[in-house]
Formats: structure tokens, C-alpha cells, sequence
């Protein structure tokens, strides 16, 4: 049964990763230019990190 709780584990990280990285994709097509900014990128990890707590 161990192996299957990790596995649990496991699935709520890949889904928090594709969670960020979908927030990243989100933000990134509203930007005006090439990149967000590192002060962008800090604000909706942060923002997204608090919808996980």
C-alpha cells in the first residue's frame, strides 16, 4: 500500500507543476514584449502558491 501513496504524492505534484506552469503560460500571453519580467514570474508563483496552501 506504500507504493501507492506515493504514488498519490506524486500526482498532486505533477498537477501543482502543471498548475504553475499553466499560470506562467497565462500570464506570459498577456505581457507586452518578449519575457516577463523575474518581478512578474515572483508574483504569480507567490499568487499561485497561496492557492495550494
Amino acid at each position: 500500500m506504500g507504493s501507492m501513496r506515493g504514488a498519490a504524492v506524486q500526482d498532486r505534484v505533477a498537477l501543482a507543476e502543471i498548475e504553475l506552469c499553466g499560470e506562467l503560460m497565462i500570464a506570459a500571453s498577456s505581457v507586452d514584449g518578449d519575457r516577463l519580467s523575474p518581478d512578474r514570474i515572483d508574483e504569480v508563483l507567490m499568487h499561485a502558491a497561496k492557492e495550494f496552501e
